[in-house]
């Protein structure tokens, strides 16, 4: 028995948070790392920083959304 796959990026969601409250560019969202995209949004927005991924966490990241 295999676990539930895990739920895709929400692309649409970072998307419009980085044109909309973020006030970016196109391009400024796709040159952004994701830790940069969520320091901005803890900025902007006052959200609580989660802190950095641990190896493990950034290892099952990669293997669940890897570069194509």
């Amino acid at each position: 028995m295999t676990g539930a796959a895990p739920a895709p990026f929400p692309w649409d969601d970072a998307l419009e948070t980085a044109l909309g409250p973020l006030g970016w560019t196109p391009d400024t969202f796709w040159r952004a790392t994701p830790r940069e995209l969520a320091a901005a949004v803890a900025g902007r927005l006052g959200r609580a920083r989660a802190g950095a991924p641990t190896r493990d966490t950034l290892a099952a990241l990669m293997a669940a959304f890897p570069d194509r």
